[in-house]
């Protein structure tokens, strides 16, 4: 992957202060979510940009539509479509209560749903996808500035497609994002609030595309760093990061504080409340990050800063849909260059390696994406024997210093002494331990370590 040059930009603080606020689509997937946030956006007077994601479900319709389209099944589509409209017509009839609202309200949808209509009499294509796919964040944020408006609070929606940017490497653009946002903040003198998209960008070539999935988090992140925001807050329908996943385990507690690479760690490996890109553009300019709860906005939550709040486990995270690739090469595997070209087959797919463990004759390795497995494989085979393992699950016990912690260490592989390991990645971060584990394993896996490591049942 490319580095990040639009980081090399001066660190410099910007005229420009103000808070980001993203909130999710839990956090506007009903009219009373959202009649909610605009209460939280203008419970003080400070300056923010705030950052929508679709509607809760809408993007799944999305990909439901455009993959009834790439195979052909119009009717099919146009179906998801009509009941996707249907749902969007009774939003808004909650949404807005008022005769010129709900005028205003109808020819959005109007409008979004008259192109998901004739997009059915068109061939498609991948840049046809990707205009499907950002009809989501489009809809949401041009809907709640019609709410605010009914509700008398003055906003200004500021189109994430008139200054969020890639490169070729799907790479942000950070000096333009910051250039086109301070112009487009510059011509609304006096206004506190703005409301953007998140997810959605454009690309080198101009088209509509996007950060992929869970990108929203991103976008908040990629905001806050171009304006120097004072600080980022992700609101979600969780109050902050676990300590683990509360969906499998019976106890779990927020996290108050976490360093930015305690929570990248636990990002990157599983943590669902936040998207891994998100954390190293405030990790750049040291903009702090705070992880809250849209239904619970008293509650602390977790915050993101550049330091740790002390050593020991802090949360463990758990990563699924993992691939082992273990290549066996006893005549090969110690050459010198051996492990370079191996690399060098994922580089050229695009494709990162979460692990890696080696022996004196294999090497294993782990991906979360198949797209070019096969590509992969092909090209891997003149090294070695080349053996698979599906449906594997990454467990990452995380927190500052705890791979150099005598006592963490001896409770970890007490708690998981009858967990059969493929692999164990130890040494490559002092804040992260990864274990490799059979998918069938994972729900006992983080209860025995909910037990081992924090004393929880």
């Amino acid at each position: 992957m490319k580095p990040r040059a639009g980081f090399q930009v001066a660190k410099a603080k910007q005229n420009i202060q103000m808070k980001v606020l993203k909130f999710g689509g839990t956090s506007v997937g009903k009219p009373e979510r959202m009649q909610s946030v605009s209460q939280l956006i203008t419970a003080d007077n400070d300056q923010k940009i705030v950052v929508l994601s679709a509607l809760s479900g809408t993007t799944n319709s999305l990909v439901e539509i455009s993959q009834s389209l790439s195979e052909g099944k119009k009717e099919q589509a146009k179906q998801q479509i009509d009941k996707l409209e249907n749902h969007y017509r009774t939003f808004c009839n909650d949404l807005v209560k008022q005769e010129a609202g709900r005028a205003n309200a109808k020819a959005i949808v109007d409008e979004h749903f008259e192109f998901l209509n004739i997009i059915l009499k068109i061939s498609f294509n991948e840049a046809l996808n990707k205009d499907i796919l950002a009809q989501g964040e489009l809809l949401s944020t041009r809907l709640f500035c019609v709410y605010l408006e009914e509700a008398g609070i003055p906003a200004v929606l500021l189109p994430a497609l008139d200054f969020m940017s890639i490169d070729e490497y799907e790479e942000p653009e950070i000096p333009k994002i910051k250039i086109k946002l301070a112009n487009l903040i510059s011509q609304h003198k006096g206004h506190t609030v703005f409301i953007t998209q998140g997810y959605i960008c454009r690309n080198a070539r101009g088209e509509v595309d996007n950060l992929k999935r869970g990108g929203s988090d991103y976008s908040a992140s990629l905001i806050g760093a171009a304006i120097q925001a004072d600080e980022v807050q992700i609101w979600t329908d969780i109050d902050g990061m676990h300590n683990n996943d509360p969906r499998v385990v019976n106890k779990t507690f927020p996290i108050e504080q976490l360093s930015f690479d305690e929570a990248a760690e636990l990002a990157y490996f599983g943590a669902k409340i936040l998207h891994p890109a998100s954390i190293w553009p405030a990790q750049h300019f040291n903009i702090p990050v705070k992880l809250l709860n849209t239904m619970q906005p008293e509650a602390k939550g977790t915050i993101i800063t550049e330091m740790p709040n002390g050593n020991g486990v802090k949360a463990i995270a758990a990563k699924d849909g993992i691939i082992a690739i273990k290549i066996k090469s006893s005549r090969m595997l110690l050459a010198y260059g051996f492990l370079r070209k191996i690399f060098e087959i994922f580089e050229k797919y695009r494709t990162p390696i979460d692990m890696i463990t080696t022996s004196e004759v294999a090497v294993s390795i782990t991906i979360d994406n198949q797209q070019y497995l096969d590509q992969i494989l092909k090209e891997l085979q003149p090294f070695g024997t080349v053996e698979l393992d599906y449906h594997q699950t990454i467990v990452s016990i995380v927190g500052n210093e705890v791979a150099a912690t005598p006592s963490i260490i001896t409770k970890l592989f007490d708690a998981i002494e009858e967990i059969p390991l493929r692999m164990i990645s130890y040494g490559g971060s002092r804040h992260n331990i990864s274990i490799l584990i059979n998918g069938q394993f994972k729900e006992k896996t983080l209860q025995v370590l909910n037990k081992g490591l924090f004393g929880l049942e």
